[in-house]
């Protein structure tokens, strides 16, 4: 039996519902093994962020080289990576172990409005990582903040996408979390344009939404899938998971990795769709 494999490359939460945890989360429930690196330890939990420690770039590219060297990887994503060092640094691992199926959630912001990335970094995010990227992630704020593009109509996201693979990246899909209506996503390889749709479902409960999305794609890649049907599993995957989340703690819960597997009680009960 062939073991498929997938490293992430982010910030540990403390509250387990975003960051490494979520990846290493997701790569289970999708039945692929999952290594992690960590880039920044965070003292976080469903209200917000309270402390981040950034990990030395150094010892950041030494846990790739640990990981790479010996278990290797299928498919390699990116979450919080702080500062310009550590995207430099992983940026030349990436190039050094020849990671083809790599997926980069440029992740920014924290739900509760924490910086994720320091302002001078985002730069070398565009310059160093986008063009080794096999598929992007934003959401519609971090496309925004990428690209320098206002608006949230379909023409201001097609414009973004075109300008985020204009960066390098071989395709990005522009989530639609934070759009009106049904929550659509926009998938663009440089060719064709295609939307992803699902029901909005009424609930707090998204913590850990980007990092689970872009996990499950990580995964579908591993498994040999094309970029177009990885962003449609994990979709689907993020869906169901925000479907079936529950609350925890008194501000935004994470959503339920682990909805196929779960059974009984309030674990199982979906939320509703609007």
């Amino acid at each position: 039996m062939k073991i498929c494999k997938a490293l992430t490359i982010a910030g540990s939460d403390s509250g387990a519902g975003a960051g490494l945890q979520a990846d290493l989360k997701t790569f289970a429930a999708l039945g692929v093994y999952g290594t992690s690196v960590v880039t920044a330890i965070t003292a976080q939990n469903t209200t917000g962020v309270t402390r981040i420690l950034e990990a030395p770039a150094a010892l950041v590219a030494a846990q790739m080289d640990a990981v790479l060297e010996d278990i290797g990887a299928d498919a390699v994503k990116t979450g919080m990576l702080a500062n310009a060092r550590i995207i430099r640094a992983v940026a030349a691992k990436v190039r050094e172990h020849r990671v083809e199926r790599l997926v980069v959630d440029p992740v920014m912001v924290a739900k509760g409005g924490h910086r994720l990335l320091r302002e001078n970094a985002v730069q070398a995010l565009k310059t160093h990582l986008f063009p080794l990227a096999a598929v992007v992630t934003p959401n519609l704020p971090e496309a925004q903040a990428l690209t320098g593009v206002a608006g949230t109509g379909a023409r201001a996201i097609q414009d973004m996408a075109r300008r985020i693979v204009d960066m390098g990246a071989r395709s990005v899909v522009v989530k639609g979390g934070h759009r009106r209506g049904a929550a659509t996503d926009v998938f663009h390889d440089g060719a064709v344009f295609h939307e992803l749709s699902a029901p909005r479902i009424r609930t707090k409960n998204t913590h850990g939404t980007g990092c689970t999305y872009s996990a499950a794609l990580a995964c579908a890649l591993a498994r040999g899938q094309s970029v177009e049907t990885a962003v449609a599993e994990a979709k689907e995957f993020i869906t169901r998971a925000i479907g079936h989340a529950f609350s925890i703690g008194r501000g935004h819960s994470p959503v339920h990795h682990f909805h196929e597997y779960w059974s009984g009680g309030h674990a199982r009960g979906r939320q509703r769709p609007h």
